[in-house]
């Protein structure tokens, strides 16, 4: 990227932030009233955006584990917008032929949609994560209810002893009810924040450990068992995945080697009997 690139992407961000600055004014003079108008306007349909943001929006954010309202991501994709059109401008001349146009035309609409990607791929990461670590946060769990801990007081000591996502995830949602949520809001979050196998399966002992007031215990040795098991096939799907990668690395690399080896022993060998 050019150095007038970096320039036009900086001048559209301080162009959005004079478009809500001019939109907060409260007594605009009297030249920047048409020039308020507008910026209210843009506003206002930025709002109308944010208040009605496309499906899933939210669920993604929840997913990805940011901590920023959804109202802030929009704010983040409409304000990338710009910055794309503007960038596109600077790189048009030196676009051939119609790429050009397909730039200026691909660019915002890739910005727009950029955040929703790394929401995505931040998600599928994150479900990995809580998956590797599900197994030993359960048993984790299960020691602490059966100590005689209740299971929000064990969800709170889980996600103050142990360093990993789901355990942060756990003790959030742990000070969440202890702060007047009730706990089926609270285990819907958990939910939509650990998108990984099991965690429905959490929230539903979990559900009927506050109900029923009946111990967990023996539920969380089951989800930490299949947790297991579930890691152990994946490592199993990894080997087999690996299997023809070490055969053509052997194919390419260490026969081709060996046999150099063997040519090498007996090039000398060859010489004198060719003498």
């Amino acid at each position: 990227m050019t150095a007038a690139s970096l320039l036009a992407a900086f001048a559209g961000a301080l162009a959005a932030g004079g478009i809500v600055e001019l939109a907060g004014a409260a007594r605009p003079g009297r030249r920047s009233q048409r020039v308020a108008r507008v910026a209210r306007a843009f506003v206002r349909h930025a709002g109308a955006a944010r208040r009605s943001p496309p499906g899933g929006l939210a669920a993604r954010v929840d997913a990805a584990g940011v901590n920023a309202g959804v109202g802030e991501v929009m704010a983040a994709k409409l304000g990338a917008v710009p910055v794309a059109a503007l960038a596109a401008l600077t790189l048009l001349p030196l676009a051939p032929g119609r790429l050009g146009v397909a730039l200026l035309v691909g660019a915002p609409f890739g910005a727009f949609f950029a955040p929703d990607l790394w929401l995505q791929s931040r998600a599928r990461a994150r479900a990995l994560v809580i998956e590797a670590e599900q197994a030993d946060v359960l048993d984790l769990l299960r020691v602490a209810v059966g100590a005689g801990l209740g299971p929000w007081r064990a969800l709170a000591e889980v996600g103050r002893r142990h360093p990993g996502v789901l355990a942060a995830e756990l003790g959030a949602a742990a000070r969440r009810v202890r702060l007047g949520v009730t706990p089926d809001a609270t285990l819907a979050r958990l939910e939509r924040r650990c998108p990984a196998a099991g965690t429905h399966g959490l929230a539903a002992a979990l559900r009927r450990a506050d109900r029923l007031g009946s111990p967990p215990a023996g539920a969380l040795a089951a989800l930490a068992a299949e947790a297991r098991a579930r890691e152990a096939r994946r490592a199993a799907e990894h080997a087999a995945r690996a299997a023809p990668k070490i055969q053509l690395v052997v194919a390419l690399l260490l026969v081709p080697s060996a046999m150099l080896l063997v040519a090498a022993a007996l090039a000398p060998a060859l010489t004198g009997a060719s003498l």
